[in-house]
């Protein structure tokens, strides 16, 4: 039995996310069925991040105990002759039978995608939260810095979520303003702007990136102060922070390890 570490794409707008559930079709679930029938038996595999439903990963990484010793370039390949061509496996490596891809983490990174444009541009929809008015990435960035560090995330997390501490530290954040690119070209609105938020954390609380996301798009918008990031902070009450962003924004981008 040897264990091996996975790094996946997925584009997680057909998925009800990645965790396995009763009703509708995981990314978890579906590799797991692929798996097994490669080992010719049920497996399990452990995901670093339990993304939800309609967000994506460029870099999300599984773990799995496998007994077949087939070679890891061949393994991937069948892997992903069998998987839906929303789901790719981009590499296959054997590791240490104690790697756990969620536990052994030590740093997670998403990325939010937002399209600043006067009209939504069909070709971003599935990928980035469509921002109609102007957006003052200054003062977005000041707001940005106040949650820099350790503090109790428990006015960013999802109402009545049980966990064992609502504290998590945010290494960076970073708040850039990026080229269109090709949407540009294909929407040809001179105007359009792609903007990215990355947040770097020791770990997530259910929807924490997408809330910050959410109040940090209002203090662009002007809707509240950039100061009012502490006071949210300190009221550790969900009601106070901003709007949940749409998950269709969301990319976990990577899962940094020790070794990494």
């Amino acid at each position: 039995m040897r264990t091996l570490k996975l790094i996946l794409a997925y584009d997680g707008t057909d998925y009800v996310g990645w965790q396995r559930q009763l009703n509708g079709r995981s990314v978890q679930g579906t590799l797991e069925l692929v798996l097994s029938e490669i080992e010719g038996k049920p497996v399990n595999v452990i995901g670093a991040g339990r993304t939800d439903a309609g967000v994506h990963a460029v870099g999300q990484v599984a773990s799995v105990a496998l007994s077949n010793g087939i070679e890891t370039d061949a393994l991937a390949r069948a892997i992903n002759g069998k998987l839906p061509k929303d789901i790719r496996v981009l590499s296959v490596e054997p590791v240490s039978k104690i790697f756990h891809a969620r536990y052994s983490a030590r740093n997670k990174t998403y990325r939010y995608f937002l399209n600043v444009a006067s009209v939504a541009s069909p070709f971003a929809l599935r990928y980035a939260w469509h921002i109609s008015s102007f957006l003052d990435l200054g003062a977005m960035r000041l707001g940005g810095q106040e949650l820099h560090g350790r503090h109790d995330f428990s006015a960013f997390q999802s109402v009545g979520t049980i966990v064992s501490t609502p504290v998590r530290t945010i290494s960076s954040l970073v708040v850039k303003e990026r080229s269109a690119g090709h949407l540009q070209d294909l929407s040809d609105d001179s105007t359009a702007t792609i903007v990215t938020i990355d947040i770097s954390a020791d770990g997530f609380l259910r929807y924490m990136v997408r809330a910050i996301v959410g109040t940090l798009v209002e203090i662009g918008r002007g809707r509240r102060p950039t100061d009012d990031i502490s006071l949210v902070l300190n009221s550790k009450q969900r009601a106070r922070a901003g709007p949940t962003a749409p998950a269709r924004g969301l990319f976990l981008m990577r899962v940094t390890y020790g070794d990494s």
